[in-house]
């Protein structure tokens, strides 16, 4: 035992003896006593600063873009320097470089056992060199003059500047393989919805919006990017066509930085009306490692919309004495006499727990779905707070999303907009290589005193409706859904989604059309590369809600959000047809979108009596409490037409040019300040950072 304790601490102290014997090589300013860590560091910064000098006041340095460059060399027994291979864009940058090692300083060199040795080095280098100039021939003075007035902790400490630029490489587009959301536009989506959609795909196309990530396996926005690139040479000409304005990219980190427009201008000739549109946006979109990303933008806007779309906001103003809600947008202020000013920010922070969990905290929006309108939830509506966790795993995603609404009809006692609180879930199951289904609940209750938020919706795997009986039946509001979709081959797949709000079986066979069936259907079908043509996609979609759905007995637990319905934007008491057909080739794009829609409005502005279509009636003013259907009240047909064309200036940022000429034909039975004949032509054209989905099928 006392020989083997022997051995042990001889054979401790030989590689103790050995690690303080190897050693790096040397510069003058770099210690002989500091330990091999120390040694590397101070050997790293002292050959960039040198050869960065070097590079810095070489008479063949070279003008242009940063590029990466590769470096293999080693330091010989007599500590020379010896380049082995430059990995540069061309040869004049790889003889710049062979000509400044031919200029570096001899060093100590590398030591084993205490005898010379050579070491080898690779390296990855930014060129042009970003580092300020140093004179030479002051350096290890310098140095010196440094390590004497300072300890060697903070003499590091100066260099960590030095590092991070190093560090810095050229940005290569970090975003399309990140956990960032592709923003939710209809054009963007449907470059992928085939890809993603074929026979066999594990993808879950309800839930939306998707992370580059995710959609990455079905369709590389990198590398179709790249394949439009117009490869300009000059800053202008790249930074409008192929590039975000402004990127830094480094080891664990990447950031974009892009300012964007919304400018229409248009004219709805059958109301003699000039119209425009004039937002600016700021966003920011980056990552820190490989699980963390964020986003956040900035609209400022004005704007003048066509008749009927302005009198659809007005007719949703607050109470708090401003004029409007613009539709997908927000509270607006007056611009102007006949204009809005309506100012939004959204912006969400996500962060990838592991490969089956995802967790999520913003001001966005969500939508549940595979159809061009949800019953379920819908991106229709303004922005708002929530936070979001999805978990998947084997053939099943499940999304919890936990979310404040605000009520502006309605006030608190200090005068702000009264709030309400949602919990959300979706359930999406693979069953076979071509069907998915879906479940779908949803919970509303008030912001009241002494509730707030009830943390018994918290627990994603209850029936919500167990929780509001437990909580008084009349504590809240429930709606159950279920959604499904067949891919019958790789180009047609068929969707659909069952909301019921409220379904009273006691009274569906009665066969008196009770008030208290509430709930509304989807059926839909997807057609890609239709005839055979490529990327020629047509859709047919037919919805319908029943009277009294997503209302409740208080107005303050409808299922709306800022004046809006959070699923579909006709509320209820309606069915419609639509159809749509897209194309793109290249970098243009365009579609042809036809509504034909039966609705059934309130007689009187006051919803007294209430028919069911406008969200925020109650039971206290029902019509009747048995014999209603579709389109009873103030019955309309709504028809609505929309041709778009356009051109992809920048696929980075998703800047576009387009026309657009929308037709609407509005006939009315009773006339009154919400529900109002109208025809419509309306031609706009503009130049648009689409981020954003904005619907004017109203």
């Amino acid at each position: 035992m006392k020989n083997l304790i022997v051995l042990v601490g001889v054979i401790f102290s030989s590689i103790s003896l050995i690690a303080q014997e190897s050693t790096y090589p040397l510069f003058e300013s770099c210690s002989e006593n500091a330990n091999e860590l120390e040694q590397k560091q101070c050997f790293e910064s002292t050959f960039k600063t040198y050869l960065f000098n070097l590079l810095e006041n070489s008479k063949d340095q070279t003008e242009g873009q940063p590029s990466q460059v590769g470096l293999i060399f080693d330091v010989d027994k007599e500590g020379q320097f010896n380049l082995i291979f430059v990995n540069a864009e061309n040869e004049s940058i790889k003889s710049i470089f062979k000509k400044a090692f031919d200029q570096l300083p001899q060093v100590k060199p590398s030591k084993i056992y205490g005898k010379p040795t050579f070491m080898q080095f690779n390296m990855d280098l930014v060129y042009p060199p970003k580092q300020q100039n140093t004179p030479i021939d002051s350096l290890d003075k310098n140095t010196n003059k440094e390590k004497s007035n300072l300890t060697e902790s903070l003499i590091k400490a100066k260099q960590e500047f030095d590092e991070i630029e190093n560090e810095t490489k050229t940005y290569d587009g970090e975003l399309f393989s990140s956990y960032a959301y592709i923003p939710l536009s209809h054009e963007i989506y449907n470059r992928f919805d085939r890809e993603i959609n074929l026979i066999g795909t594990n993808s879950h196309t309800a839930q939306k919006p998707f992370t580059y990530k995710d959609v990455k396996p079905y369709y590389d926005f990198k590398a179709v990017n790249d394949s439009l690139s117009f490869n300009k040479t000059s800053w202008f000409g790249r930074k409008l066509f192929d590039e975000h304005l402004a990127t830094v990219s480094g080891k664990n980190y990447w950031l974009t930085l892009d300012f964007g427009v919304d400018v229409q201008v248009g004219r709805d000739t059958d109301a003699d009306l000039n119209t425009y549109n004039n937002t600016r946006v700021a966003f920011v979109q980056g990552g820190v490692g490989e699980k963390l990303t964020y986003y956040g933008a900035i609209f400022e806007s004005q704007g003048r919309f066509a008749d009927y779309f302005n009198r659809l906001a007005r007719s949703r103003a607050p109470i708090d004495g401003n004029p409007a809600i613009i539709p997908g947008r927000g509270v607006a202020k007056d611009f102007n006499s006949d204009a809005f000013d309506y100012p939004v920010t959204v912006g969400y922070i996500n962060y990838r727990i592991n490969d089956n969990f995802n967790a999520q905290i913003g001001n966005y929006k969500n939508f549940i779905g595979d159809g061009y309108r949800s019953l379920f939830l819908s991106d229709n509506a303004s922005p708002y707070p929530y936070v979001k966790v999805d978990a998947k795993f084997w053939k099943i995603k499940y999304t919890n999303i936990w979310m404040q609404a605000r009520n502006t009809n309605l006030l608190t006692d200090r005068e702000a907009f009264q709030t309400k609180f949602m919990a959300i879930h979706h359930l999406s199951y693979n069953v076979t290589k071509k069907l998915n289904i879906g479940l779908f609940e949803a919970a509303i209750w008030d912001n009241e005193e002494e509730r707030g938020f009830d943390i018994s919706y918290l627990n994603p795997l209850l029936f919500y409706q167990m929780v509001e009986f437990s909580t008084g039946t009349e504590g809240g509001k429930v709606m159950v859904g279920a959604n499904y979709k067949y891919k019958w081959t790789d180009n047609i797949h068929s969707y659909g989604q069952l909301l019921i709000d409220e379904l009273s079986l006691d009274d569906i066979s009665s066969g008196d059309k009770s008030f208290r069936n509430k709930f509304g259907l989807q059926l839909g079908i997807k057609y890609f590369d239709a005839f055979k043509v490529k990327d020629f996609d047509l859709q047919l979609e037919y919805n319908q809600v029943r009277p009294f759905t997503f209302s409740h007995n208080k107005i303050s637990t409808n299922y709306t959000h800022n004046g809006q319905s959070l699923a579909h934007l006709w509320g209820a008491n309606f069915r419609e047809i639509i159809a749509i057909a897209r194309y793109r080739k290249n970098r243009w794009f365009g579609h042809t979108k036809l509504i034909f829609g039966e609705r059934g409005f309130e007689p009187e502005a006051d919803l007294d009596p209430f028919y069911g279509s406008d969200l925020f009636g109650t039971e206290d003013n029902l019509f009747s409490e048995t014999g209603n259907t579709i389109g009873q009240g103030n019955r309309v047909n709504s028809y609505y037409a929309e041709l778009e064309a356009g051109y992809l200036i920048n696929p980075a940022t998703n800047f576009k040019v387009y026309l657009n000429v929308i037709g609407r034909n509005f006939d009315a039975t009773t006339q009154n300040e919400r529900t109002f004949d109208n025809n419509t032509v309306w031609v706009n054209f503009g130049l648009r950072t689409d981020l954003f989905n904005w619907y004017f099928d109203y």
